[in-house]
């Protein structure tokens, strides 16, 4: 699976209004937990596109290298964590927890108009 392209469901107010952003890196510890986490990607992916609060998201996977990095932007902190705690997500999560070799994660806030962040940014964020 390529990068998912930025998908923005919502729009927020105008391009000044401060977002909540949040990024993730995950690693398995197998191709089949990598094979495993690609399955269940589709659920989680309809349910961003349907979530409250939802300003953007893509999806960059390195199944070969069992690595993927997640990157959404949302109305708040608390829209973020309705989604991650309901739909596909929290099941899917709860599900690959076992699979995960690590993970990491970053938040913090940008100007609308920023969206999408870089690639290079997340990487930078996440360390």
């Amino acid at each position: 699976m390529p990068t998912l392209p930025w998908t923005a469901p919502h729009q927020p107010p105008s391009a000044t209004a401060e977002v909540h952003v949040f990024a993730s890196r995950f690693e398995t510890r197998s191709l089949w937990g990598a094979l495993r986490f690609l399955a269940r990607t589709p659920g989680v992916w309809r349910q961003v596109g349907a979530a409250p609060g939802a300003y953007g998201a893509t999806l960059k996977a390195e199944p070969f290298r069992r690595t993927f990095w997640t990157l959404s932007a949302w109305e708040s902190p608390g829209a973020l964590r309705d989604f991650a705690r309901s739909g596909a997500h929290a099941p899917t999560s709860r599900g690959l927890s076992g699979q995960m070799r690590d993970a990491a994660f970053a938040s913090w806030t940008a100007p609308a108009g920023e969206l999408p962040v870089s690639w290079a940014e997340v990487r930078r964020r996440l360390g």
